[in-house]
């Protein structure tokens, strides 16, 4: 019979499980911050007001850490174009500063955005600050974007830097009442690193 393998010390142990849970949550990518920022915006869950043009849709996630725990105190800055690709620069339509609750869960409803020349793929802006973490600067994009022309796979680095921002999109047709109405969803967990 061969040997046994050599038994391992509780603290080896604890170091190999903090290593593969740290190495579980790789830290969300950075993208450029674009040109549209604004201070200010307001805490609000709802951004397409009643009769709004655009595809309702509705954006959530976590904001969690390199080792998958909330990240307390975080705040998520996010906004993008109408659905003709336009922002508001002048008030606060389609942004919002939102403060996770106490799981971790942000989210908005709000419609698609539209497309506009300089950045021809719909996407929504991020920016994430919490205390002890660094400040991450993101983008989400959408899988159906006619853009990808089919295939985000192929085609994601022809706007996007990083090919995991490009999200699948969930699409529902709706109820027979006006109160569910056909919608698409996204979810983007944010996982921040360490300042």
């Amino acid at each position: 019979m061969g040997g046994a393998a050599a038994a391992l010390s509780q603290k080896q142990l604890l170091s190999y499980w903090e290593a593969a849970e740290e190495a579980s949550h790789k830290p969300t990518s950075a993208e450029v911050l674009g040109p549209f920022f604004r201070k200010g915006a307001p805490d609000q869950r709802v951004l397409r007001a009643a009769g709004d043009p655009g595809f309702p849709l509705k954006v959530s996630g976590r904001v969690l850490n390199t080792k998958g725990e909330i990240v307390e105190g975080a705040k998520v800055d996010l906004w993008h174009a109408d659905h003709g690709g336009l922002y508001d620069t002048k008030g606060y339509k389609y942004r919002a500063k939102l403060s996770p609750d106490a799981k971790g869960v942000y989210g908005v409803d709000t419609v698609m955005p539209g497309h506009y020349a300089d950045r021809p793929a719909q996407h929504i802006h991020y920016l994430i600050t919490a205390p002890g973490h660094k400040t991450l600067i993101t983008q989400a994009y959408f899988a159906t974007d006619p853009f990808y022309e089919g295939n985000p796979d192929k085609n994601w680095n022809k706007i996007a830097e990083h090919r995991e921002l490009v999200l699948p999109v969930k699409l529902f047709e709706g109820g027979a009442t006006a109160a569910q109405p056909a919608h698409a969803e996204i979810t983007f967990d944010i996982v921040l690193e360490k300042a």
